[in-house]
């Protein structure tokens, strides 16, 4: 096949699928707005990182990034009153995710998937693939730590002292929040690979995903108990991610960096995450998580 052949089919292919991404990533924003998961800017973020994340990568990567909004999206409402009751207060944000939180968890994963359709070196694509999958995998670990870690009925640790904390605590961690982080790093390499067809031994994706997803999420907590921003109500007389408390008081520094809010915390994570898939399947030399290095699914 020539060069030009081959070009001409893969734009073609490329088109189809940017109009699927554009299809499913409208659908699901526009269901995820009606039930409140999203606001108005969060539709435009999921949207624009869905088309391109299908288009650029292909069908595994944009059902993987489908994989992970849904489930987070569901783990938001489960159980939300309880949620609230136990640390809605601690959070700068509710269930409703916005632009700048879809760009934390969503943003290194659309720039792999870029990357990764631009390029025709297999070295460079695989090691995008590897990046896409240590954010995504970080993002939904994390996320499924925050959900569920609130509800266990231990007391919180922070990761760098020990030290007992309130529930929803940045830096804090359980063990249930633990458990449920390395299922959600696990689930996602599995279904990345699920939709790939299991057609090597040689593609770890689980594995590759668990490694970098909790060590990402780790790292999460790292920056929350250490350098996150935090404040303090005087009139609650509580910690929280807020400048403006839910009680309507201005809040009063308390540690942490200004700039460093949760939305920078989440990506800094996600690049954790990436980093450590890519440094690991570079060493192992397994660079294959597999892909067809002529087209993409």
């Amino acid at each position: 096949m020539s060069q030009r052949l081959y070009g001409s089919l893969n734009s073609r292919s490329r088109g189809m699928r940017l109009l699927w991404g554009l299809f499913f990533s409208s659908g699901i924003a526009v269901i995820a707005y009606r039930r409140r998961s999203l606001d108005k800017s969060g539709v435009v973020g999921a949207i624009a990182s869905g088309t391109s994340i299908f288009g650029m990568g292909g069908w595994s990567w944009g059902l993987s990034l489908i994989y992970f909004f849904v489930s987070s999206s569901l783990l938001s409402h489960f159980r939300q009153g309880d949620k609230a009751s136990a640390a809605a207060d601690k959070f700068s944000k509710g269930a409703r995710r916005d632009l700048a939180q879809a760009a934390a968890n969503g943003g290194l994963a659309t720039f792999f998937a870029i990357i990764y359709g631009l390029t025709r070196s297999p070295r460079t694509r695989r090691l995008a693939q590897a990046g896409f999958m240590g954010a995504l995998a970080t993002a939904n670990a994390d996320t499924w730590a925050t959900e569920l870690g609130v509800l266990s009925a231990s007391q919180p640790r922070l990761i760098t002292t020990g030290r007992p904390v309130a529930p929803g605590t940045s830096g804090g961690i359980t063990l249930l929040g633990t458990a449920a982080s390395s299922l959600g790093a696990y689930s996602l390499g599995f279904f990345f690979r699920a939709w790939q067809g299991f057609r090597t031994s040689l593609a770890p994706a689980p594995l590759v995903a668990l490694i970098s997803g909790m060590a990402g999420s780790f790292f999460d907590s790292v920056l929350g108990a250490t350098v996150q921003a935090m404040y303090y109500c005087p009139l609650c007389e509580t910690e929280t991610e807020r400048r403006i408390h839910r009680c309507g008081t201005p809040t009063q520094p308390l540690r942490g960096i200004a700039w460093m809010n949760n939305d920078a915390v989440n990506f800094l994570a996600t690049a954790c995450g990436s980093v450590v898939a890519m440094a690991y399947c570079q060493r192992a030399n397994l660079l294959s998580i597999h892909l067809p290095i002529t087209g993409s699914r």
